[in-house]
């Protein structure tokens, strides 16, 4: 399922591609969507096009929500 923030689409690939997409992804620790998408934005800053990526989403644990009751 695609977070809200990303635009989702079918995409056909060669299944040959596919797998060394799949086999440099799981090299690399991202999954296939995250590497289709790094090498999207390789390739496009290689051509000097630098795509505004927005906040990126805060890896760990939330913060702790103070407590309501207690005064500090």
């Amino acid at each position: 399922m695609a977070s809200p923030d990303k635009k989702s689409f079918a995409l056909r690939i060669d299944p040959a591609l596919w797998a060394e997409i799949e086999r440099l992804a799981a090299h690399e620790l991202r999954s296939a969507n995250a590497q289709i998408e790094y090498l999207l934005r390789e390739a496009l800053a290689r051509r000097g096009i630098r795509p505004d990526q927005g906040p990126s989403a805060r890896r760990g644990r939330p913060p702790r929500a103070p407590d309501q009751g207690e005064e500090g």
